[in-house]
């Protein structure tokens, strides 16, 4: 008798092919945003060095449940979104990140993650409201 286990555990990658000691800021257009496990990815394009050139790239953050934790939702960023973003790009140079931070450039939308460095707790704020789930720190 044979026992298979689909554990997640064995079905997750690791993240050492991100360079942890590197960070870039892109600026970039939303392409699609795919919200789903394990870990949901943000397809955009960055202007290339030439005039009429974008590369695209794929940005890997946590899983869905996470995400809404820091105040992500399903509909958070769309396609057309002009977006800034921070991330750990690939050890190998590829188009590839673990994002930390995503501005949406429109409406200063800061969404984070658990990789955004020290922050106030995700689910209140220093005043005890929840403003942080919807990824918006108020002014001081």
């Amino acid at each position: 008798m044979i026992l298979a286990s689909a554990s997640p555990s064995f079905a997750h990658h690791s993240f050492a092919a991100y360079d942890s000691t590197k960070t870039l800021t892109l600026t970039a257009t939303v392409e699609a945003f795919e919200w789903a496990n394990p870990h949901a990815v943000i397809r955009m394009l960055v202007q290339d060095n030439a005039p009429d050139a974008q590369a695209e790239w794929d940005v890997e953050t946590s899983s869905p449940s996470i995400l809404q934790r820091f105040g992500w939702m399903r509909k958070s960023i769309k396609r057309g979104d002009r977006v800034m973003v921070v991330l750990n790009p690939m050890r190998d140079g590829s188009h590839h990140g673990r994002l930390h931070t995503l501005t949406v450039l429109d409406t200063g939308l800061i969404l984070r993650t658990k990789l955004s460095g020290p922050q106030i707790s995700p689910a209140r704020g220093e005043d005890g409201s929840a403003y942080i789930r919807r990824g918006i720190r108020p002014a001081r």
